[in-house]
Order: C-alpha cells, then sequence, then structure tokens
C-alpha cells in the first residue's frame, strides 16, 4: 500500500527520472518522541512480520489515540482520509516516504493517481512522513 510522486505530467510515464518517490504507511509512531513502534527500528517497518512492534511508545510510554478508517496512514493511502496534511503530536500512526531522485528545484508534483500539489503542499504532505529513506538507484516501486 503506498502512493508513487512524480514531475507533474510524468505521472504515465515508464522512465525513473521522473519518479520522485513513494509514500507508505508506516505503522504507529510516537511524534512526541519521534520514534517509530517497529521494535527492529525504522529500518524494518517495511520488512518484519508484524508482530514486531511495542504496544506503547518505547521511550515515554504512550499508548496510541484511536483512529478509524477515515482517519490515519492507511486511511490516506487508500484515499479515505483527504483531510488537510497536518501537523501530528502524541501516537499515531505515519508514513514513510521513500526518494527516488533529489527534488531540487520541482515546483510542480503528481501522483500516480493524478492529484497535482504545489511544493508547498507537497513539503506540507512530508511532514505526516518522518521516516524517509534514500534510494540512490532510482528504481521503480510497484
Amino acid at each position: 500500500m503506498g502512493t508513487n510522486f512524480y514531475l507533474k505530467g510524468h505521472s504515465d510515464s515508464d522512465d525513473p527520472k521522473y519518479h520522485i518517490g513513494k509514500r507508505s504507511a508506516a505503522g504507529l509512531y510516537c511524534w512526541d518522541c519521534g520514534v517509530t513502534f517497529c521494535m527492529l527500528g525504522e529500518k524494518g517497518i517495511h520488512c518484519n512480520s508484524g508482530d514486531e512492534w511495542h504496544n506503547k511508545c518505547p521511550e515515554c510510554g504512550k499508548k496510541p489515540s484511536e483512529e478509524d478508517f477515515s482517519s490515519g496512514a492507511a486511511a490516506r493511502e487508500l484515499g479515505f482520509d483527504k483531510s488537510p496534511f497536518k501537523q501530528k503530536s502524541g501516537v499515531a500512526s505515519c508514513s514513510s516516504f521513500t526518494w527516488a531522485r533529489k527534488l531540487g528545484k520541482v515546483k510542480k508534483i503528481e501522483d500516480e493517481y493524478r492529484t497535482k500539489y504545489s511544493r508547498d503542499e507537497f513539503e506540507k504532505m512530508l511532514e505526516e512522513c518522518p521516516v524517509q529513506y534514500f534510494n540512490s538507484m532510482g528504481q521503480w516501486f510497484s
């Protein structure tokens, strides 16, 4: 589950030079402490068996707030959460972003569903992605 982002006008292209990266739901995160609930750390978020997650923040002990299917990172990826991007606090779900290229001077972006983003809107979206990976290979994501 995730959303790919491209230079505006190139969401149908197979050329990796237009692919900016992919946002993916990344599980629970303590926004106050800046820590994932994944016991394997940020590198293990997308490659663990699913049972290697803390049930409370490993730093401060806070437990998750209630998120229903209309909010949270998974709802955002499935298209159910269309609320404005916002700064989060406490314990809630988060997204990761895997960069396929540097953003550079890019001003206009679109996702695989052809939703358009200004540079400011894209940067606001990235605030919901505290976990970021940098892919130097420029590979495609499915």
